[in-house]
C-alpha cells in the first residue's frame, strides 16, 4: 500500500519526535512550548495554522485538497502529569514532578506523522483535513470544549482519536460502538458538627461519626438503588476529619468520584448523594455541605463510524488482532466531539513486556512500545480515507 511505504519511513521521525515531547513535558493549560513546536511542524508543511486556539494552547492544522469532499477532524491531546518520571531512559523527563504518563506525547507525534503524510499527498485530497491538538485532556473542565465553542467542528463531517493503550499489547486495536469510556464526575462533602473534648461527647456534634456513617450509606447507592444492568460506581478516596486523639472534631471532609455510561444514571446518583449526606448529616445532628463536579460526560462511540474502525482496522492490524473491547471506567474529553458529529475513539495496543511497556497509564514508570505510533498512524490515514472515499 502507497501510505503504509510513505508512514513506514516517518517511523524515527515519530520516535525522535516523541523523545523529544517526553523530555520536555507541559502541564494541562501550560502546553505553550509543546504547542509552539507543533505549529512549527506544521508550518514547514505547508499546513495553514491557527494558534491559541480556543483560549488556550490549542493547534489547528487546516489542509484544504484540490478536490471537493467531506471534511474529517483528527485529533491528538498534548498535556502532561503531575508525576515524577521514575523510568532509567536515555528521553526521561527533564522536568522534575512532570511526566507523560499516559501516552500524550506519542498521540501528538503520531497526528504529526499523520499531518506529513496527508501533505504529501495533498493533490490527491477530497475534502479537508483538520489536524486538532487539544491542550488539558487531564484536568476537567477539559480542552475539548474549548476548541469546539471556538470552532473547530463547525462543517465538519466526522472525528477520530486513537489512545495508546497499554493494557493491550502492540500490535492490536480495540474499539466498541455506544458507550466505551465512563462520565467522571467528582463530589467534595463537608460535615460540620459542633468540636469538644473527647471526654464528654454528650455536648458535642460528632462529625467523624457522621462522616463514617455516610461513607458507609454511599456504599448502598450502586448496589440497592442502581439498575445492575447500568454500570456505576461510586468511590470514596478520601475522608479527613480531626487533629488529636481525644478531641472530637467540629468538621469532617469527605471526597469521592463518580463513574457512569449514561445520562439518567449519572443524574439519577448525583441525586441520590445529595439526598442520602443530607439526610445522614441530620440523623447525627449535624450540618452538612456538598459540592457536586460534572465532569466528562461518557464516552459514546457512532455505530456507523465503529463498523468502519471493524472493516478497516483489519487492514492494518490482521484480522486476529482487531477486538471489540470492554466498556472501561477511566473519562475521556474526546466524548465532547462525539456528541457534535458522528466519530469512533480507538485504542491502539501499545504494551510490550520485553521493553517494560507493562506499567499502568498515570504511573511513574509508565512508557510504550513505540512501534504502536506507526500502527496508529496507519489507522487513523485508513479511517480518513475510507470516510473520504480515497480513489
Amino acid at each position: 500500500m502507497k501510505e503504509e511505504a510513505l508512514l513506514s519511513k516517518l517511523q524515527p521521525q515519530m520516535v525522535e519526535w516523541r523523545r523529544y515531547l517526553h523530555r520536555h513535558p507541559e502541564l494541562s493549560y501550560h502546553e505553550e512550548k509543546t504547542s509552539a513546536f507543533v505549529a512549527d511542524r506544521l508550518r514547514e508543511l505547508g499546513i495553514d495554522v491557527r494558534t491559541r486556539f480556543g483560549g488556550g494552547y490549542g493547534i489547528v492544522g487546516v489542509l484544504k485538497g484540490s478536490k471537493p469532499g467531506k471534511t474529517v477532524v483528527l485529533r491528538a491531546d498534548m498535556d502532561a502529569l503531575p508525576i515524577q518520571d521514575e523510568k532509567s531512559c536515555d528521553y526521561s523527563s527533564e522536568v522534575p514532578g512532570v511526566m507523560h504518563a499516559c501516552g500524550h506525547d506519542g498521540h501528538t507525534s503520531i497526528l504529526l506523522a499523520v499531518a506529513t503524510y496527508f501533505s504529501a499527498r495533498k493533490d490527491d485530497l477530497p475534502g479537508e483535513i483538520r489536524f486538532v491538538f487539544q491542550p488539558a485532556e487531564e484536568v476537567c473542565p477539559g480542552g475539548a470544549k474549548g476548541m469546539i465553542e471556538a470552532g473547530v467542528l463547525d462543517g465538519a463531517d466526522a472525528v477520530y482519536g486513537v489512545h495508546l493503550w497499554t493494557p493491550f499489547p502492540a500490535g492490536t486495536a480495540a474499539s466498541t460502538p455506544g458507550p466505551m469510556m465512563a462520565a467522571a464526575d467528582e463530589f467534595f462533602i463537608d460535615i460540620i458538627g459542633k468540636g469538644g473534648h473527647g471526654g464528654m461527647p454528650h455536648v458535642t456534634v460528632d462529625s467523624v461519626v457522621a462522616g463514617s456513617a455516610l461513607v458507609m450509606q454511599l456504599q448502598s447507592i450502586v448496589s440497592r438503588s442502581v439498575n445492575p444492568l447500568r454500570p456505576a460506581v461510586v468511590t470514596i478516596g478520601t475522608i479527613q476529619g480531626g487533629s488529636a486523639q481525644n478531641v472530637i472534631a467540629e468538621s469532617c471532609r469527605i471526597t469521592g468520584t463518580v463513574r457512569t455510561f449514561d445520562e439518567e444514571t449519572r443524574q439519577f446518583i448525583r441525586e441520590r448523594i445529595e439526598e442520602i449526606t443530607r439526610l445522614t448529616a441530620q440523623t447525627y445532628g449535624a450540618e452538612s455541605k456538598i459540592q457536586y463536579l460534572m465532569g466528562y460526560p461518557p464516552l459514546v462511540n457512532d455505530e456507523a463510524e465503529t463498523e468502519r474502525f471493524f472493516r478497516e482496522a483489519p487492514k492494518v492490524f490482521g484480522e486476529s488482532k482487531v477486538e471489540r473491547c470492554e466498556k472501561i471506567m477511566p473519562a475521556e474529553d474526546f466524548a465532547y466531539y462525539l456528541q457534535e458529529i458522528p466519530g469512533c475513539f480507538m485504542f491502539v495496543g501499545a504494551g510490550n513486556e520485553e521493553l517494560q511497556a507493562v506499567y499502568p497509564h498515570h504511573h511513574p514508570r509508565f512508557d510504550f512500545d513505540e512501534s504502536a505510533m506507526l500502527s496508529a498512524a496507519k489507522l487513523l490515514v485508513t479511517m480518513t480515507q475510507s470516510y473520504q472515499g480515497w480513489e
